[in-house]
């Protein structure tokens, strides 16, 4: 399967969440999280699509991996959390949630579906997008997991 670029918006430890701003062409400080709370994994999105919110799809870049805003790195996708969010407002959207592996990683090299990462990591990252979403005053719910192959033809 060829490879999909990701563009990391905020990295591995940040305690920050970062925007990428098209008009500007730049990275905008979006919000600080909770003390305590820190993104698990590179987080970013794939260029030229278009989720629930508007914004391009969302990724989680799971990996040994530490980056920086506006790294591009190509990856393979391993699955898709079917995310439901309500705001404030009571409205829903759908805003998926996609897993992927750097093509480098050596940690990960052998996983190509969700299904093969412990299942403690995807409960893990399930929890971490539903405390995340809930300090904008927001619910999540994922409706549903799905593998690579259907995470796949849901980009293309």
């Amino acid at each position: 399967m060829k490879p999909i670029n990701i563009v990391i918006e905020t990295p591995k430890g940040s305690t920050c969440k970062y925007n990428y701003d098209a008009d500007q062409k730049c990275f905008r400080l979006k919000k600080i999280l909770p003390a305590g709370m820190t993104f698990p994994f590179d987080f970013g999105f794939i260029p030229d699509t278009k989720g629930g919110d508007g914004d391009p799809l969302d990724v989680m870049v799971i990996s040994e991996l530490s980056t920086f805003p506006g790294c591009c790195i190509d990856c393979r996708i391993i699955g898709v959390f079917k995310v439901e969010q309500t705001g404030p407002d009571g409205k829903t959207i759908r805003n998926d949630r996609f897993f992927a592996i750097p093509e480098v990683s050596q940690l990960f090299k052998d996983v190509k579906d969700i299904e093969d990462l412990p299942g403690t990591i995807i409960d893990q990252l399930e929890s971490f997008f539903k405390n995340y979403i809930r300090q904008e005053g927001k619910q999540l719910e994922v409706v549903e997991r799905l593998g690579a192959t259907a995470a796949r033809r849901m980009i293309y």
